[in-house]
């Protein structure tokens, strides 16, 4: 069985972070360990306090399973803070872990930050040249390039911006741009290709938990050998499928159905 490691925050109301990433992996036959960033209070109708644990914890935790449960893919979420981030960054490099994904999440779905201001440059600077595939969404994809990202040109651009500053793939999804379809655009540096995803956009406010979901599919395919584009496509139909099945579950933004 192969074993997929997420490095990510806890939700407490089980829709996003470690909870759902475990929930992913399991639903693609992967084994999940996990190395927990930070604690939330959270439910659906947002994160209500956070705070980050100790950046030596994190990399015990890394070193931890990667000693005795070495991971065929990783994928980090939620890291909080700059000191987080560089204990991870050093994580990586030790033991060598990859292929890496990379969700760089910076606000919940409730409109709550998860990443202080100041990390943003650390993110950039520790991470990225390590990732073997980054997954922002249009706001993230603003905030790394400094650039608009309101259009697929835009989302285009970024991707190819990211790959250009480090890593050697992007995919800048398009759930927060403007349209009846949500286009998902993926830049492979290492193939040179650029190709576009499109599903139609489900009015649904039962989102929560969907970057990290997405990008723990990702990981979880990339594990099993699936190639990255294939990997992406099937991972963004799961998406697409968890959201239409979601199970109506909070007040608020709901989580998906991991079980599509």
């Amino acid at each position: 069985m192969r074993i997929v490691l997420t490095v990510a925050g806890s939700d407490s109301g089980g829709g996003a972070g470690i909870q759902a990433d475990l929930k992913t992996f399991h639903r693609f036959g992967v084994f999940g360990t996990s190395a927990i960033t930070a604690v939330t209070a959270q439910n659906t109708s947002g994160v209500r306090e956070w705070m980050a644990l100790p950046p030596g914890l994190v990399a015990a935790q890394i070193e931890a399973v990667a000693s005795d449960l070495r991971p065929d893919a990783v994928k980090s979420g939620m890291l909080g803070n700059t000191a987080v981030i560089a204990a991870v960054a050093a994580a990586l490099e030790a033991h060598q872990l990859h292929p890496y994904v990379l969700d760089p999440v910076m606000v919940a779905s409730s409109g709550d930050e998860l990443l202080e201001r100041d990390a943003v440059g650390a993110l950039r600077s520790a991470l990225l040249p390590r990732c073997d595939l980054i997954t922002p969404n249009a706001q993230e994809a603003m905030v790394l390039t400094g650039d608009d990202v309101a259009t697929v040109a835009d989302q285009e651009r970024a991707a190819r911006r990211l790959v250009g500053e480090g890593a050697r793939a992007a995919l800048v999804k398009g759930g927060h741009v403007a349209g009846d379809d949500v286009v998902d655009v993926l830049f492979d540096g290492a193939a040179g290709t650029l190709r576009s995803f499109r599903h139609r956009r489900i009015d649904s406010r039962h989102t929560h938990g969907t970057g990290c979901t997405l990008s723990a599919a990702i990981a979880a395919h990339l594990a099993l050998g699936v190639p990255l584009e294939r990997a992406v496509e099937t991972s963004l139909d799961y998406v697409h499928r968890a959201i239409a099945g979601a199970p109506g579950l909070g007040a608020g933004r709901g989580p998906l159905n991991h079980f599509a």
